[in-house]
């Protein structure tokens, strides 16, 4: 199991910087915010983003994937009725695939909720068919550059769009396309599941839908800074990897720092290798 940090918690440290802290504190890579590199994205050149990949390796970190996929460039929409809007962010995905395999990514995680939520005045139904429109799209463009497109579960606090892996498994059959898959944020699960994370994981990892895993606790802390218990989750997950079922990638995503994003992201790595220490010496 490989453990990658999502590198907004580091900022506002340069990239270079956030490499040496993460690979200091033991992570195997990053997870990395596009709007971190670049005020917009689309403005990295396939140059620049494999200098990008050059600079992690140089720290011993792989860049694992991408996600907070559509915070820039401003102005983007999966489920917008005006159609120069979809457009535009069908292109900034496809785009965002292409990126992750230059950087030397497997995956993107398209969580982006003020992006998806059902516009006021529209149906459920209407922001559905726009999102599958969208979502159709940047899996062909997935597929192409040889990544996984993941759609994003996330809580109703956060968007009324796609709220459990049942919904977004809904969204991935519908397309058909193996580029498109889902995930488990444990933060968003903790929210909006009827069951424990650790089952969720159980039942939904062998049917292939799941291709990744974020952790962090329902309270939006890091792993272990609350009440969710990850040795269950990582006794999981260490077995579907063994099966064949998990490609064995956590990523850790805090949303409220404490202390501070650094001390933060310590405190987590610590908490899980301490987890994994335990589950292999007991089996």
């Amino acid at each position: 199991m490989k453990f990658a940090l999502c590198n907004e918690v580091l900022q506002p440290l340069p990239f270079a910087q956030q490499c040496r802290l993460a690979a200091e504190l033991g992570y195997d890579g990053l997870e990395v915010a596009p709007f971190t590199l670049a005020e917009d994205p689309m403005r990295i050149t396939d140059a620049e983003a494999i200098a990008l990949r050059g600079v992690a390796a140089d720290h011993g970190l792989a860049i694992f994937g991408l996600h907070w996929l559509l915070v820039a460039p401003a102005g983007l929409s999966i489920v917008s009725a005006d159609d120069a809007v979809r457009r535009r962010t069908q292109d900034v995905m496809a785009r965002l695939t292409e990126l992750c395999a230059l950087l030397g990514g497997s995956y993107l995680v398209h969580g982006s909720p003020k992006q998806r939520s059902v516009p006021p005045g529209d149906t459920h139904e209407q922001a559905w068919a726009r999102a599958r429109e969208c979502l159709a799209r940047a899996a062909q463009a997935a597929a192409a550059a040889g990544v996984t497109y993941c759609l994003e579960p996330l809580a109703p606090r956060e968007t009324d769009l796609f709220n459990t892996v049942a919904d977004a498994a809904r969204m991935v059959d519908e397309i058909g396309d193996p580029a498109l898959r889902t995930m488990v944020d444990c933060s968003a699960a903790g929210q909006a599941e009827g069951e424990p994370v650790h089952a969720l994981l159980e039942r939904w990892l062998p049917t292939g839908r799941v291709a990744h895993v974020q952790v962090n606790d329902p309270n939006r802390r890091g792993p272990g800074q609350g009440s969710l218990d990850f040795a269950p989750i990582l006794a999981v997950l260490a077995r579907m990897e063994r099966a064949g079922h998990f490609r064995g990638i956590v990523a850790v995503e805090p949303f409220d720092y404490v202390p501070d994003g650094p001390g933060c992201a310590a405190r987590a790595i610590g908490y899980l290798k301490g987890i994994l220490q335990g589950l292999q010496h007991h089996g």
